[in-house]
């Protein structure tokens, strides 16, 4: 997630952005941004960072007890002394001892199993992130084409405006017009060239978005989307049940599971008594003999405490794990029925602007120019037709993203696991 420190900054780039020359605008496609996405993006660096520490803490439960290694010294008083002589010949008795533990219970087999799910867990968290970080890339580079296109439909807009005021001026020169319907035409001519500035800062804000998304923030000002914009395809219902069990998300909740169960497993193993198996020398100056050795086992003895509460509060970690997975099925359902009507409805609305709409907007207008510099019809008329035209011409463009990020999401929702790895 974008933190709130980076709309600052966004807000501060924006305003010196658009204060600066222009630069050469720096083509980049859909493809490209996502390479770059995979090497840069922030989000996904912290989720592999994620990942590390989750194959370090496999280490950490791969470990084996260490043995333990002591000295100890003792018969030393003043009465009958020490005696004299080098140290090693001083009447003390020096004790050099060393305890080895040993697990029973295949604790340590279990803690490797319940490491191996976390770590499993997390890689699918990483490829979570990335699937959701892939969505709001698309979205944004078709957030960006959607700004190119609507400041090209806004200048065309403009320049039409400049022409339909010259037309006005000219007959209003000739007697064939009132004053009062040349300064509308001069209101609206006025207002598209407003238009047409105001959308370069809108512009500014989404290339600076992508910029963020793919590490690219410095050169961000000069990114231009290039791609066209995707062929209409409708949502597969079939491909909705399959996909749910396949998804990342899906998979790291499954994942907790299975070590919740090994975690559970272990903290039941914990009734399993460990025991140390300990070996000295022993060295007595002045005792027959000086030197001896020894072993000795010690193991617990479970009077106060039976691990009860662990078993329990493992026994409930298993729960919540699989209440969340059963969440994370849910969740991912929704999506994707979600996503799959989202695309349907936004193709629907696309094909009636294809089809129909944009063409009918533009004769209209054609025809109203057409007429007005014939003297054939009024201004209001025409400002009214070309109105319309741009209205659908912004509307056609913005269903055209609309269609585009809605594609981009079902896409993503249906991105499973092993694909999302291969990238």
């Amino acid at each position: 997630m974008i933190r709130g420190e980076f709309w600052v900054a966004l807000a501060i780039w924006v305003a010196l952005a658009a204060a600066a020359t222009p630069c050469d605008a720096r083509d980049l496609s859909l493809t490209e941004a996502e390479k770059l996405l995979a090497a840069h993006n922030r989000e996904l660096r912290a989720a592999r960072r994620s990942v590390e520490s989750a194959q370090a803490q496999r280490l950490v439960a791969a470990a084996r007890p260490n043995p333990t290694f002591s000295i100890n010294s003792s018969e030393i008083n003043r009465n009958p002394g020490i005696g004299a002589g080098p140290l090693g010949q001083k009447h003390i008795d020096t004790v050099f001892r060393i305890d080895q533990p040993f697990e029973r219970g295949d604790k340590r087999e279990l803690r490797l199993d319940a490491a191996s799910g976390l770590q499993k867990a997390a890689e699918n968290d990483s490829l979570e992130v990335l699937r959701q970080q892939l969505a709001a890339l698309r979205a944004a580079y078709f957030d960006l084409k959607q700004v190119q296109e609507k400041a090209l439909v806004l200048a065309d807009t403009a320049q039409l405006f400049t022409g339909t005021l010259a037309a006005a001026q000219a007959r209003l020169k000739a007697g064939d017009l009132a004053p009062a319907d040349v300064a509308k035409v001069q209101v609206d001519y006025e207002r598209a060239q407003n238009e047409a500035r105001a959308v370069r800062a809108e512009l500014v804000r989404a290339q600076f978005a992508l910029g963020y998304m793919i590490g690219a923030d410095a050169g961000a000002g000069e990114l231009r989307a290039t791609d066209p914009w995707p062929a209409a395809e409708r949502a597969d219902p079939a491909a909705l049940e399959q996909a749910i069990e396949a998804r990342p998300d899906v998979l790291a909740a499954q994942a907790r599971v299975e070590a919740a169960e090994k975690q559970r497993d272990l903290a039941k193993a914990q009734r399993t008594r460990d025991f140390t198996i300990g070996a000295q020398f022993e060295r007595f100056p002045g005792s027959v003999p000086v030197n001896s050795i020894g072993f000795g086992v010690a193991f617990p003895l479970f009077t106060g405490y039976d691990f009860s509460g662990d078993i329990q509060k493992a026994e409930v970690d298993r729960y919540a794990a699989l209440d969340a997975l059963e969440r994370a099925r849910a969740l991912a359902g929704i999506e994707l029925r979600r996503a799959a009507s989202d695309l349907n409805a936004a193709a629907e609305r696309l094909e009636r602007y294809e089809t129909s709409l944009l063409g009918a907007a533009g004769r209209s207008a054609q025809a109203a120019e057409f007429a007005f510099l014939r003297g054939a019809i009024s201004v209001l008329e025409v400002l009214d037709a070309r109105r319309t035209l741009r209205a659908v011409q912004l509307e056609s463009v913005m269903a055209r993203a609309d269609y585009a990020k809605a594609l981009a999401a079902w896409r993503a929702s249906l991105s499973t696991a092993q694909q999302l790895g291969g990238r």
